[in-house]
């Protein structure tokens, strides 16, 4: 893989950092006025020696993260990446072996400081807004998405620290931050994959009135821990009845020594991540928050970072196939030239520019959306507010309802476009790319997970698509959120012509009756949307932009917006015809 520092040598990701992120916000935010500088300035408390003191403190502290991040990922993981693959994983009785390669880089990251990235600093961690996180994860994965799914597991701590008790958090999360303890989750079972509400895995009760759980879990990354390191495993299971339903599941915690790891998934890509098929005998568990809100509580709450994670991953898995194309591109001659001066090639690069463009706009978006949400109630919780009272403040409930639009609508978007990217990015280095020698190939096994886990495509559909209809009725959130961006730049003629065709999407999807063709046509629903979104987004980009880049990126949003017109207009073509056909006949 190409050699360098994986931030440094990324125009589009620099330019998000350095011009597009709207920091100020997202520093009021997550800083709250700098609470934490103030309160190491008064107490000396030494977890909180980082906490920057002003805007450009901060904005130093991110980049040198993200350079320090680059460095290690561009020189030294993607160096390792193909042979650690090739070597993958050894399971032996219930233990799992992983590369020394791999061991030795993580106590790299770890010497570097910067193996806590998402876990906040009171307890040990670096304290990184969520943008800050997807940029660091896109970094990494280019690399390996496999490492950065070990210092996602090994960063687990949300749940702990938003819905555990104080006891449980400071026992466990520190632990995190030290690299102590990974984290898992264990939502799956063999004969229910999404179907989470029916789930059998149970947890009764003993006479000590200690939690005892009790079934088998599959596809669960790194309930094996990582190396020396145990796990704390975040499990579902029934305190209720059988047929209960979601009402009936709870959350528990549950530590690796006390589970057994049956086996581990032979796989198509991520050979050094690992996937368990995980078995609970009356293994004991804590029980997470209150009981019965497992699921439509706590287990969605993680889901949603689960799924921005992805998106992250895909987008960085996404950007070494660009990156390693458009390099073989320029090196491959044929006919006398170099193939990216082939028209049909040059055509598949630019397709590819810009949708890494747009997929790096809507995952910076969403990642804006949960900053703006999480950290309100966060603050709020740790400054003795009720969850009532953070509910009640506006700007919460805003932002919470967009991120939990715009988390689904990025997973969606991104790891769909990246396996595009990906096919892209092989096809560009031929018969060469179909075997081993490139790391192309690794790429596109490796990236066509990512639209199936945390949730596939589909199910983001479902997840999407009743946020986006009474999103745009007259008063809805979505439409609200649509003009107020639009009204702060100017907006081309086309831009409002692709919001005309995405709004008769939107009503021609209404007036469908049956709900059988409604779930049918949903996806075209929230295709529409994320075209939109991203041909709004890429033009708005244009005036934050640095001044001798602005041209190129007109050019870009331009071609963008274009394919979008297409896809949309086409989409609509569909919802209509569709309905024709499921208008009776008369008799």
């Amino acid at each position: 893989m190409i050699i360098s520092n994986y931030f440094l040598d990324n125009d589009d990701l620099k330019e998000h950092f350095d011009s597009l992120t709207q920091w100020k916000e997202i520093i009021d935010s997550y800083e709250e006025g700098f609470a934490d500088f103030a309160e190491y300035s008064k107490s000396g408390t030494e977890t909180l020696a980082l906490a920057p003191g002003n805007y450009e403190d901060a904005l130093e502290f991110y980049r040198s993260t993200l350079e320090s991040a680059g460095d290690i990922s561009g020189k030294e993981l993607s160096q390792v990446a193909k042979p650690m693959d090739e070597e993958g994983l050894r399971y032996d009785a219930g233990k799992v072996h992983f590369p020394k390669a791999m061991v030795d880089l993580v106590e790299k990251i770890k010497s570097a400081g910067l193996l806590p990235y998402a876990i906040h600093r009171h307890y040990g961690g670096l304290g990184l807004p969520s943008v800050v996180q997807s940029m660091l994860s896109e970094i990494v994965s280019r690399a390996d998405g496999s490492f950065a799914i070990t210092l996602g597991c090994m960063n687990l701590a949300e749940t702990v620290e938003r819905f555990g008790t104080e006891e449980m958090i400071q026992e466990i999360v520190p632990k995190m931050a030290e690299g102590s303890l990974c984290g898992a989750m264990a939502l799956t079972e063999p004969n229910y994959g999404s179907d989470l509400p029916n789930l059998q895995t149970k947890a009764v009760k003993d006479e000590k009135g200690v939690w005892r759980i009790t079934g088998t879990k599959r596809f669960i990354t790194h309930a094996c821990g990582f190396d020396t390191v145990p796990s704390i495993i975040l499990t579902l299971a029934r305190t209720g009845s059988p047929t209960s339903g979601a009402r009936g599941l709870s959350f528990f915690l549950v530590r690796s020594e006390d589970i057994h790891v049956a086996s581990i998934e032979k796989k198509m890509g991520l050979h050094c991540s690992p996937t368990c098929e995980v078995v609970f005998e009356n293994s004991p568990g804590i029980l997470i928050g209150e009981e019965g809100k497992g699921l439509v509580k706590y287990s969605m709450a993680m889901m949603n970072q689960a799924r921005l994670n992805i998106a992250a991953q895909a987008m960085g898995i996404a950007s070494a196939g660009y990156f390693e194309a458009k390099k073989y591109a320029s090196e491959r001659v044929q006919f006398g030239k170099t193939i990216d001066r082939i028209p049909a090639v040059r055509k598949m690069l630019e397709r590819m520019e810009r949708e890494v463009a747009a997929m790096r706009c809507i995952l910076y978006e969403a990642s804006r959306a949960v900053d703006l949400y999480r950290w309100t109630e966060e603050r709020g919780r740790m400054n003795g507010k009720s969850e009532k009272e953070i509910k009640a403040i506006e700007s919460f409930k805003t932002w919470e309802k967009l991120a939990t639009l715009l988390t689904p609508l990025s997973k969606y978007y991104i790891t769909e476009l990246a396996n595009q990217v990906a096919y892209d990015a092989l096809q560009i280095h031929g018969g060469s790319g179909y075997t081993e020698d490139y790391d192309v190939a690794r790429i596109y096994r490796d990236v066509r997970i990512t639209n199936i886990y945390e949730g596939t495509t589909q199910l983001q559909t479902v997840a999407c698509i009743g946020g986006i209809v009474s999103g745009m009725t007259d008063k809805g959130i979505l439409r609200d959120y649509f003009r107020k961006e639009m009204s702060g730049f100017s907006v081309s003629r086309d831009l409002e012509d692709l919001f005309s065709k995405f709004e008769a999407v939107v009503q021609e999807f209404t007036g469908i009756e049956t709900s059988e063709l409604r779930d049918e046509l949903a996806f075209e629903v929230v295709e529409s949307c994320a075209r939109f979104l991203n041909s709004l987004l890429l033009e708005r980009s244009i005036g934050r932009a640095k001044v001798e880049r602005r041209e190129s990126r007109k050019n870009l949003a331009s071609a963008y917006l274009l394919d979008s017109s297409a896809i949309i207009e086409a989409n609509l073509t569909r919802i209509r015809g569709k309905k024709k056909i499921q208008v009776p006949v008369p008799v």
